[in-house]
């Protein structure tokens, strides 16, 4: 932040200064036990007048020194517990469920409900299970760096990749059996640009770039917003398992922040939502800010996610106008029982479209279903949401299901008994070029409906 972050704008809300000062001031000292202690609220419970108070609130700022000192045993403990992604502990969840693989080994088609006496409820699990070293990651990891090259950095300085033409074929295949960890962030950012300059209008393709991105998020990083009380709210709660996320104005606060303050200034029509904070801070594990506001840019126009946060919620609505059809076509008594029952899609599938699924399954499958979602686009999403009601198509024709426990099933937080197997039935679903020619036609369908105002009554 430069000093203009430390004056109030012209006709600024004092309240909202005082958030965007307060990070301001916090990026020039840091705070002390970035990473393993928890902090001191500044912003939403302003300091207290009491001497007390305001000496507990200085004893917290850093000096300087905290990323020269070395670990104190009791810092050094507490930090080796995380797991292979940083998380301290596993999030806790109400609804644990266990997502068969059973089901998933049938390709989609034609599937009538179960027997009427199937039980109601899912196979629930007690604990989240920790996240595994995938057994062959260390043959992909080979293959992937023989797979990818560095180019020249972009005038950013920020170091792009590509494939090797004689390995060109091979990258559908790849990202579906899962990038691995280290690669993420070349992997991510090269199906990132591809994606984009795929699917922009060559008129946008010279303002996708990462140096121009990048220069954008400078440009408005001190520019209020009338987002940043509400974007503070937000940042402590997201993802504060997260070594990264868990101090108070830490590092990975202070990064979130800015990356959501900047991008709610980038389209008024869309602002900021609280969706976007589990994908900036996904993101922030992997790229610098900079580079998270960019990819958030690319997300907003060639990934079709301005229409999921636009007002209203018209990309969401048009994703479960497409799910509904693929349900009343390939699974008609399942449709059936959510007429029956009064289920509408957005009762569950809300919270899947608008995180893309970050907090609706472990965060090692959330990665994998990232990278297909960076490679194909919009579709993966609605696959995979298919794919969750396909599982559990005999607890929602049982006889004995009701609104409560279909609702509470598809409410669950799921862990998949073999991701590969899910994302096997992901990849081959939207390899079906009928199906796929089908969900191309039923966005255009929609997009009749909402022109002809007939859109209120076409949905569940």
């Amino acid at each position: 932040m430069s000093k203009t972050s430390l004056v109030p704008s012209e006709g600024e809300d004092m309240d909202s200064f005082h958030v965007r000062n307060t990070y301001a001031q916090l990026d020039v000292s840091g705070v002390k036990g970035d990473g393993y202690e928890e902090g001191v609220e500044r912003t939403r419970a302003r300091i207290g007048d009491s001497r007390a108070s305001q000496l507990n609130a200085e004893a917290a700022l850093g000096d300087g020194t905290e990323k020269t000192k070395e670990l104190d045993p009791k810092e050094a403990q507490l930090l080796a517990v995380v797991d292979r992604y940083g998380f301290f502990s596993s999030p806790s969840h109400d609804r644990l469920m266990l997502l068969p693989s059973a089901p998933l080994l049938r390709h989609i088609g034609l599937t009538h409900g179960g027997p009427k006496n199937a039980p109601v409820a899912g196979p629930s699990l007690k604990t989240l299970p920790p996240p595994q070293h995938p057994l062959k990651e260390p043959s992909r990891i080979g293959k992937w760096e023989r797979m990818l090259r560095p180019s020249k950095p972009d005038p950013g300085g920020i170091l792009v990749w590509s494939i090797r033409s004689t390995k060109e074929a091979k990258l559908n295949e790849r990202t579906y059996k899962g990038i691995p960890d280290r690669w993420r962030n070349a992997a991510w950012e090269l199906l990132l640009s591809r994606f984009t300059a795929q699917h922009s209008p060559p008129s946008d393709r010279t303002q996708m770039s990462l140096a121009r991105l990048a220069q954008d998020y400078y440009d408005v990083l001190d520019k209020p917003s009338s987002y940043d009380i509400q974007i503070d709210l937000d940042v402590p709660r997201t993802i504060s398992g997260h070594v990264m996320f868990k101090t108070r104005y830490g590092a990975g606060q202070r990064s979130l922040f800015h990356v959501l303050h900047c991008f709610s200034l980038r389209c008024e029509k869309c602002g900021y939502v609280q969706g976007m904070g589990p994908i900036a801070a996904t993101l922030l594990c992997y790229f610098t800010p900079e580079q998270v506001y960019a990819s958030l840019v690319r997300l907003h126009g060639a990934y079709g996610m301005h229409d999921i946060f636009s007002p209203g919620f018209p990309g969401l609505l048009e994703a479960i106008y497409v799910q509904e059809r693929i349900l009343e076509q390939m699974l008609p008594d399942v449709f059936k029982a959510f007429k029956t029952h009064m289920i509408s899609t957005t009762s569950y599938a809300t919270k899947w479209y608008i995180t893309l699924f970050a907090n609706s399954v472990p965060f090692q499958t959330q990665l994998r279903l990232w990278d297909a979602f960076f490679l194909d686009g919009e579709d993966v999403f609605i696959t995979v949401a298919v794919a969750i009601v396909w599982v559990f198509r005999d607890q929602i024709t049982s006889a004995a299901a009701n609104f409560e426990t279909i609702l509470s099933l598809l409410s669950s937080f799921f862990v998949p008994e073999d991701e590969n197997i899910l994302l096997s039935w992901v990849e081959k679903t939207l390899n079906d070029k009928k199906l796929r020619s089908s969900m191309a036609q039923w966005r255009k369908d929609w997009h009749n409906l909402v022109a002809a105002g007939k859109d209120g009554d076409a949905l569940l």
